[in-house]
């Protein structure tokens, strides 16, 4: 599944001098909908603790379509699943079974093993749509082998301001103001902005780590154009303002650095034979399943 990474460029001599370096995702057919992987990337694997970014659709499905994940393993990372657009049931081993429609989160900790799966929501049996983005945050050493947590935060907890003109949603952290009340493991911070086209938007400098990525239009950071779908990252301690060239929708992510990780197919550690070892576990069963769902996904 991780088998293939995004492509970097790395910023050189001209190019804007607060950018460290620029990832185009590497597009993926899933069948129904397109995937674009921006993390892990072959010379940047993480952004504070993101170490997965999947940019999904957005895709249109016929009735009786849809997404359909089926159960699998997750440790040492907590999931937050974040939509523009349709829905996803989600279910897992804990018991929670939890509809995520546009502008909410998920947020699902893994610790020392969880099962979940994914599946199209209430809209299965008509004409739906699908739009967001999945991400992976790796948790701190200490807290890879925590219990698994599942929580949801319904879209209206999630503050929202107007910054000359910019709408900003905190999903995680702390920006301009305001605190989202998403829980974290570590310094995180996750933030949606949708900017007219001429507006301005300089990013947070209170964290270690720092990238935006463009989902949609065109930003202007000095004198470099980035247009949907690449992600643009961020030199330590630098200024970073956007302008957009065109309405745009922009994802920022950021933190502190939890310190390396490996990443193999649904697992995340600090420790390779812990990863063989989950591996093992998937394989000859020892995962809880998930209450009312007897398929699953076979370990690669």
């Amino acid at each position: 599944m991780l088998s293939e990474h995004s492509s970097v460029d790395q910023a050189g001599e001209g190019d804007d001098s607060c950018i460290a370096l620029v990832i185009e995702p590497q597009e993926k057919d899933l069948g129904d909908f397109t995937v674009r992987r921006v993390l892990p990337a072959r010379n940047r694997r993480m952004v504070g603790p993101f170490i997965f970014f999947d940019h999904m659709g957005p895709a249109e499905f016929p009735p009786g379509h849809g997404v359909q994940v089926r159960p699998h393993p997750h440790i040492g990372l907590t999931t937050v699943t974040y939509l523009f657009d349709g829905e996803i049931m989600h279910r897992d081993s804990l018991g929670f079974v939890q509809l995520i429609r546009a502008g909410a989160v998920n947020l699902m900790t893994a610790g020392h093993g969880i099962v979940h799966s994914e599946r199209s929501g209430e809209d299965f049996n008509s004409t739906s749509t699908l739009h967001g983005i999945q991400t992976w945050m790796a948790l701190p050493t200490e807290l890879e082998e925590c219990e698994p947590a599942f929580v949801h935060y319904p879209a209206a907890e999630l503050p929202e301001l107007d910054i000359a003109g910019v709408a900003v949603r905190v999903i995680i952290g702390e920006a301009y103001g305001c605190r989202s009340p998403v829980s974290s493991h570590s310094p995180t911070l996750y933030v949606e902005c949708r900017l007219p086209r001429g507006s301005e938007l300089e990013l947070p400098g209170t964290y270690a780590e720092l990238a935006a990525y463009v989902v949609s239009g065109a930003v202007c950071i000095n004198e470099r154009v980035y247009n949907g779908g690449v992600m643009a990252v961020a030199l330590p301690d630098k200024s970073v303002r956007l302008t957009a060239q065109a309405d745009s929708h922009v994802m920022i992510i950021g933190g502190a650095a939890v310190g390396e990780r490996f990443i193999e197919w649904n697992f995340v550690s600090s420790s390779k034979n812990r990863i063989a070892q989950a591996s093992a576990d998937w394989r000859e069963g020892r995962f809880e399943s998930v209450p009312g769902d007897t398929e699953f996904i076979p370990l690669p």
